[in-house]
């Protein structure tokens, strides 16, 4: 048996990947499964980006490009933060990368030691704490419950901060539960965070343009202008634009942190595709009407799903500001019998069962840091939501 590296010992596999696997091997064997586990927009990539890529295929753009961005898409970038978040950047202050967890990932290692602490709130993103670990560092989930909207507050995060934190990570409107801070939320986190100089921040906005009712997104250095020096705020295109498999993030920070974050890149993927940079050009200029028509279908299937999802025995249910993410709590279920028998000990044994009973992948909230949960995305087809919701409801009848 092949020896392997002590590193991957801590790491997990992702578990929305996991249970999206399981269920494509059901279907594969004719197995009717509506999978509500994988943060992906069902909507195709609007026809003016991929008129892009095509033009730039026929162009001859498919050589390497600068390891960290083509100057056409930094621009670009720069003129999005400018436009949207009243950001001022140089290009030489922008990082791109194959998605935003490549962003992430070569932040954490540009900048965690050994032992040193990397702080988020739970539930988070299956990844946060493994690319940590990654690092060498140490992951401190917050714990933030429902009860508090899901969100970091700064009485949690001042309790949290060692002499070891070395970076804080927001995530907003937030995977897995849609949760987005306010203004004054930033504003109030902001100011306990000038107290801490040492605490780079990073600020996970991928699903910016995915906000409902009238909820206004902000981000930090938005918000607070002197964090903007440690803070790296980073996005992409994949959920805004339907861009989810052209696989590319980006971030704007401090001109060293994404000198050394380009030092990283270049000795493991090197540059993005070169075809999806310029694509992605395209679809960072382009105006924002078919985002905002995607949203108000998002809206109707998130209300649909959490109206049913509340009408469910046992399952109690948060309104997300964003995203595509419900995030029920299941704790009213647990240690309940199926009717073969088996006990229901936890969301991971609830999530099995409704994958074998009701044949509906979603993803127990252990795995994003938060017990007694599970995550359904509603970026799916309005009809196989309401299925969805319905076999979950038969499901949960079922239970003794």
């Amino acid at each position: 048996m092949t020896r392997l590296a002590q590193r991957l010992s801590v790491v997990q596999p992702s578990a929305s990947i996991e249970i999206s696997g399981l269920a494509a091997k059901m279907r594969a064997e004719g197995i009717d499964v509506v999978s509500l586990s994988q943060g992906e927009p069902d909507f195709e990539t609007p026809a003016a980006i991929r008129e892009a890529a095509k033009a730039a295929l026929d162009a001859g753009a498919t050589r390497y490009t600068d390891v960290d961005g083509t100057p056409a898409l930094k621009q670009a970038i720069v003129e999005k933060f400018r436009r949207d978040n009243g950001l001022a950047y140089q290009t030489d202050e922008i990082s791109v990368g194959a998605g935003g967890k490549q962003v992430i990932f070569n932040a954490l290692m540009a900048l965690v030691d050994p032992g040193d602490e990397v702080i988020f709130a739970a539930p988070h993103w299956v990844s946060y704490p493994d690319m940590v670990r990654l690092a060498g560092g140490t992951p401190v989930a917050v714990r933030c419950p429902a009860e508090s909207g899901f969100k970091l507050t700064p009485a949690k995060l001042e309790d949290a901060i060692t002499p070891r934190t070395r970076v804080l990570i927001l995530n907003s409107p937030g995977n897995p539960t849609g949760a987005g801070y306010t203004r004054d939320e930033l504003v109030a986190l902001a100011a306990m965070l000038l107290d801490h100089p040492d605490i780079v921040v990073l600020t996970d906005d991928i699903y910016e343009y995915l906000v409902y009712d009238d909820f206004e997104f902000c981000t930090l250095a938005e918000v607070e202008p002197r964090l903007k020096s440690r803070t790296l705020t980073i996005n992409g295109v994949s959920k805004g634009h339907a861009m989810t498999g052209w696989r590319i993030g980006f971030g704007a920070g401090p001109a060293d942190l994404i000198k050394a974050m380009a030092v990283m890149q270049s000795q493991t993927t090197s540059n993005p595709a070169s075809v999806s940079q310029a694509a992605a050009v395209v679809a960072l200029g382009q105006p924002l009407d078919d985002i905002r028509a995607r949203n108000v279908i998002f809206a109707e299937r998130r209300d649909l799903c959490f109206d049913a999802l509340n009408a469910t025995r046992g399952l109690t249910c948060r309104m997300p500001e964003g995203a595509f993410y419900l995030f029920p709590n299941c704790e009213g279920l647990l240690g309940r019998r199926t009717p073969t028998g088996e006990t229901i000990e936890d969301d991971k044994a609830l999530a099995r069962y409704l994958l074998t009973a009701a044949r509906v992948a979603v993803v127990p909230g252990s795995a994003f840091g938060l017990p007694g949960h599970f995550r359904i995305s509603f970026a799916s087809d309005t009809e196989r939501l309401l299925e969805a919701c319905r076999r979950i409801d038969e499901a949960c009848l079922a239970l003794q």
